[in-house]
């Protein structure tokens, strides 16, 4: 037979904390949370400033004209002009100083086109007066060797002094004289012209 229960003992001191353990690895990143609101937008920047204003071109032409028969009745020696005494359509200042000759009034490019019926094989050319007398520009002589075409060209002027002029001539040193062809092809006076338009 069991003796008795014996009385329970006295409850002992609390030991002292012991260390702490070693950092646990890092966890996965969350999900990304979902996106904000568009910000309000911005205020307006003030307007740069204007660029420069373009050029407005030129609208200045003029047409001048002869018909054979009655004009260039004469032969047109080396150096000579042929004759353009008759105007045709213009707008602006490009105008005449004489039968021949012609005035462009700004300083700047021309585009210059010709075409006249010769009886001879010959040449024609562009001459200039930009305020140094008159020059022939090497790069407009146009010409025919044979047949019964017309000596027809055009050709860029670049002036350097306002008021220039210039003609269309035969060439200094070439012969023979230039026969300006009348009734050229037909029974109707044979035209020869000169256009002249201002491009800047």
């Amino acid at each position: 037979m069991a003796g008795p229960t014996g009385a329970t003992g006295a409850i002992g001191l609390t030991g002292l904390p012991g260390l702490a353990g070693a950092t646990g690895p890092k966890g996965e990143a969350g999900t990304a949370g979902p996106a904000g609101a568009n910000g309000p937008t911005g205020a307006t920047g003030s307007t740069g400033a204007a660029g420069p204003a373009g050029s407005s071109g030129s609208t200045a032409y003029a047409e001048f004209y002869a018909l054979m028969p009655p004009d260039n009745t004469a032969t047109v020696a080396a150096e000579a002009p042929v004759q353009f005494p008759q105007n045709g359509p213009t707008t602006g200042t490009i105008s005449r100083l004489n039968s021949a000759e012609f005035v462009l009034p700004s300083i700047g490019t021309y585009s210059l086109s010709f075409s006249v019926s010769v009886t001879e094989p010959g040449q024609l050319v562009i001459a200039l007066d930009s305020g140094g007398g008159m020059v022939e520009l090497p790069y407009t002589v146009y010409g025919r060797a044979t047949g019964t075409s017309q000596v027809a060209g055009d050709a860029l002027v670049t002036t350097t002094a306002a008021d220039s002029t210039v003609e269309l001539r035969n060439p200094a040193g070439n012969t023979p004289a230039l026969t300006i062809t009348p009734l050229a092809g037909g029974t109707h006076a044979a035209a020869a012209a000169i256009v002249i338009q201002q491009l800047s």
